[in-house]
């Protein structure tokens, strides 16, 4: 059960509690320092003594909202203060039209791969946040194909060559059963893109295995020996794992509440491993729109002192990957989310095959 105070419940703050609330954590995030209740007496707009203050603060701290720390008599906003001020309390900066057509220019500016406009997203976002920006690349699973080429190599071998969805050009050795000539491979290339030219790869594997099942033996030998070389091509764990690319890492090393050394040494280490950071974006894959991790929400220790915004690009309407944000839990929250869902947004009409 939630505990009563002056101020209401945890759940449901009393005007003037969420006022200075408001007020503290602003304070908070532009200084990066305690606030104290003169600070709030000015900038919260309340006609409060000193005292009142002190002891909405009071209530406030015991509900978990606000720390003190040791060294000051001002207050620090906690991950339940920062998730309290961002579920209810904030308000965002929508971007101005310009800054808006600064980053759409920015992205058509790169006509090259997926992998080249994954890399101009996260620089962008490291440039204007200041903090660190990742992307993660397009997923394989999720990301259609478009062309698929063979060209015969030496011991029953071929290169497979696959244009995807999202301008990758994906290359694959293959063991085949046999020895396919270039033109059984080209006539098979042919029969694979016209039937399955559009679909993702998952959906390819399942029509494989569909057709197989149902009309074995009634397959000609072409469409046979087109499935043939495709499940070859396309069987699970052949995939190339979704990575992501990072940029401004060191731009953390500028905040003092991340400037301890192991602690910055055990978060770079975290960027270049990336297994937990990927579980973590997969999960935000599943998700709708912008998702908002404080701390500890995560559930990923090497994160529980900092913030990841994230938000999903799509491309031909299907969500493929990732983009964010890792900065200080005292991010500016009103101006960073905005930044990530727009982006977000411009990455997937770059990527977008149809543009």
């Amino acid at each position: 059960m939630n505990r009563t105070t002056s101020e209401g419940t945890e759940e449901s703050l009393s005007e003037r509690a969420q006022l200075l609330l408001k007020a503290l954590i602003e304070n908070y995030i532009r200084d990066g320092q305690p606030v104290g209740s003169r600070t709030l007496s000015r900038d919260s707009g309340l006609a409060l003594s000193s005292a009142t203050i002190r002891n909405v603060m009071a209530d406030l701290e015991e509900l978990g909202f606000v720390a003190s720390p040791h060294t000051s008599a001002g207050r620090v906003p906690t991950d339940k203060g920062y998730r309290f001020f961002v579920d209810t309390l904030l308000k965002l900066k929508p971007l101005q039209s310009e800054e808006v057509e600064a980053i759409e220019r920015r992205l058509g500016a790169e006509a090259g791969s997926g992998r080249a406009l994954v890399q101009v997203a996260s620089q962008m976002l490291s440039s204007v946040t200041h903090m660190a920006g990742l992307v993660t690349l397009p997923n394989p699973n999720y990301v259609a194909l478009t062309q698929i080429e063979f060209v015969s190599l030496s011991e029953n071998r071929a290169l497979a060559i696959m244009v995807m969805s999202n301008r990758e050009v994906q290359n694959r050795v293959v063991q085949l059963d046999r020895y396919y000539s270039p033109d059984e491979l080209r006539r098979a290339a042919n029969a694979l893109n016209e039937a399955f030219a559009g679909r993702s790869v998952q959906e390819v594997r399942a029509r494989l295995v569909a057709q197989l099942q149902e009309t074995r033996q009634h397959l000609d030998r072409l469409m046979s020996d087109a499935i043939q070389v495709a499940q070859k091509v396309f069987e699970p764990g052949s995939d190339l794992e979704p990575g992501y690319v990072i940029a401004g890492e060191t731009n953390l090393m500028g905040f003092a509440e991340l400037s301890n050394i192991e602690r910055l040494r055990r978060l770079f280490e975290a960027f270049n491993e990336k297994h937990d950071i990927l579980r973590l974006l997969d999960n935000c894959m599943r998700a709708q729109g912008v998702q908002i991790f404080i701390g500890q929400e995560s559930g990923y220790r090497i994160l529980d002192d900092v913030s990841v915004v994230t938000a999903p690009y799509m491309i031909d309407d299907r969500v493929v990957g990732v983009l964010g944000i890792i900065g200080p839990t005292r991010m500016a929250y009103e101006r960073v989310i905005p930044i990530v869902d727009v982006t977000a947004k411009l990455l997937g009409s770059a990527l977008n095959p149809r543009k």
